[in-house]
């Protein structure tokens, strides 16, 4: 499922515009967005967990010519799925 799709499912299922869905659904995201960089995790209870992660700094090598690369610092974002959400998929 992609985004349109995902807007569709939300303006069908709580009987709005497409319009008013795409809204609400950035709306989460940009919650969420913001409760990661505030917080650095959102607990979404019965869904899952989202938290970010820092990465060190670490060499890796060019798979084409074997030469070591330096991999910069970064943070990402990691999903511990709920249990509602897990029961429900399995």
């Amino acid at each position: 499922m992609n985004k349109q799709e995902l807007v569709a499912a939300v303006a069908k299922a709580a009987d709005m515009t497409k319009e008013k869905a795409a809204e609400a659904v950035d709306a989460v995201f940009d919650s969420i967005t913001a409760g990661l960089k505030q917080d650095g995790e959102v607990r979404l209870m019965g869904f899952g967990t989202f938290a970010a992660a820092k990465r060190a700094a670490s060499t890796g090598r060019n798979p084409r010519t074997g030469a070591e690369i330096q991999i910069p610092a970064s943070t990402a974002v990691r999903f511990k799925m709920g249990k509602g959400l897990k029961d429900s998929v399995n």
